[in-house]
């Protein structure tokens, strides 16, 4: 039988987070370490450039690998890449061309393996979801982003919408926007801009928000 705990046993763990600042943090908060974020949006919203800036962001606090299953490393994602200039995080920044489920599974076992892992996008992945869960709880202490086609403004497909109901971070993109609907939303309303100006012309709003990369639509 597994251990119960008490309440201030609960209370005074301590689980690792992402001290999220600024922009980021206003959007959503400070989450977990581990776990699972699901990102979803109809294609020319902003999605790639959002996991791109998204990945950025998370070099800050480990390292971070982008399997880039249904696009690979074609010019449009070398283009996105300049955009938010991933030079500059070269050393924690490994990029997966197409790697297999299997294989990321093993790569993840490994020491210094990456702390983040963005799978775009979880349809071309293969994985039903037993298979998801399987690789999650392979991995306790790994954070996985996955990445899915939309159905309107919901994730596309029975496993992705499974997923959705999992995951510690769900986070509709839609106008250029990345609106957090999960756990951790630190304040109703609030939301991540990803290219200001296209965000105006989509919402027909104004706005003083500054982003850190140039769009990528798609």
């Amino acid at each position: 039988m597994a251990r119960a705990y008490s309440a201030s046993e609960v209370l005074a763990k301590k689980v690792p987070s992402i001290p999220f600042e600024g922009r980021w943090r206003e959007a959503f908060g400070e989450p977990g370490r581990a776990g699972v974020w699901l990102i979803w949006g109809q294609s020319a919203n902003g999605k790639s450039s959002f996991a791109m800036q998204l990945a950025r962001e998370l070099c800050k606090y480990g390292k971070v690998a982008y399997n880039s299953l249904e696009e690979s490393i074609g010019l449009s994602f070398q283009e996105n890449m300049e955009r938010c200039q991933m030079g500059d995080v070269d050393g924690r920044f490994l990029i997966l061309d197409r790697e297999s489920m299997e294989d990321l599974n093993i790569r993840l076992k490994k020491q210094r393996s990456p702390d983040f892992i963005i799978i775009d996008s979880l349809q071309y992945t293969g994985l039903n979801y037993n298979d998801y869960k399987r690789l999650k709880e392979a991995h306790p202490k790994k954070l996985f982003i996955f990445i899915s086609h939309a159905d309107g403004d919901k994730p596309y497909g029975s496993t992705a919408t499974k997923v959705q109901y999992d995951a510690d971070m769900k986070i509709l993109v839609q106008g250029y926007r990345a609106i957090c609907k999960g756990r951790f939303i630190p304040e109703a309303g609030k939301h991540y801009s990803i290219w200001a100006e296209a965000e105006v012309k989509y919402w027909g709003l104004e706005t003083e928000t500054e982003t850190e990369c140039e769009i990528n639509t798609n």
